[in-house]
């Protein structure tokens, strides 16, 4: 059994947490079937830390020697294969996320609509929020999805899953997703589910050059 990883990061605005979350991916022979995610990182970045300094710390995460593995190509050349990286770039649009690829890092970046309207647009995918969420909820539903022991932000994250709902809106025949109050958080929770919606996904060869910090 081989794994490798799916790297969920939640791109806060200039009042909101950015998370981040790690799931291991692990199959069998075939690479494109699944057996098992470990949930094996989570870390939140404090208030009103800077976009180039969240930018430096994911581009040395992607490069961390503890999630590059190696593959060979058809020459039998070996060859990195890094984390996949999965953004959401909802509320902070394509500035932020143009740091990311300064640094040599390719990703797929998501849009999150309320509505079914989903699929790539423009340099993003639009993914309804009922999808990600799902992601989560049928990886924790079919034991798919399993918690590191000691993860340090764990606790944070079940009270955060615990304050989500799920409710019908009829106007709009469509599911949507919020809290029982506006204060609470959501940002582990996305990164989560942005991680198991990439890691459910055909991955992409990702490569990244080597960057370093300024």
């Amino acid at each position: 059994m081989r794994g490798d990883f799916c790297i969920g990061a939640d791109l806060g605005q200039s009042n909101g947490y950015t998370a981040l979350a790690i799931v291991e991916k692990l199959h069998s022979g075939n690479p494109q079937k699944l057996t098992a995610l470990h949930l094996r990182h989570l870390e939140r970045y404090p208030l009103g830390t800077p976009y180039p300094e969240i930018a430096d710390a994911v581009a040395a995460l992607v490069q961390s020697e503890h999630l590059v593995s190696y593959t060979t190509d058809e020459m039998l050349n070996r060859m990195p294969l890094y984390p996949e990286l999965v953004v959401d770039q909802t509320g902070v649009g394509p500035p932020v996320t143009r740091l990311l690829r300064e640094r040599g890092l390719t990703f797929r970046s998501v849009v999150v609509t309320a509505s079914d309207d989903g699929g790539p647009g423009r340099g993003a995918y639009r993914v309804p929020k009922r999808d990600l969420v799902s992601a989560l909820e049928v990886s924790l539903q079919t034991g798919m999805l399993q918690v590191a022991e000691g993860l340090r932000l764990w606790g944070l994250l079940r009270e955060e899953m615990l304050n989500f709902r799920r409710k019908v809106d009829l106007r709009m025949t469509h599911d949507t997703f919020e809290h029982w109050r506006e204060s609470e958080s959501d940002d582990l929770v996305l990164a989560v589910c942005l991680a198991c919606w990439g890691a459910a996904r055909p991955r992409q060869q990702l490569f990244t050059f080597n960057y370093m910090p300024r």
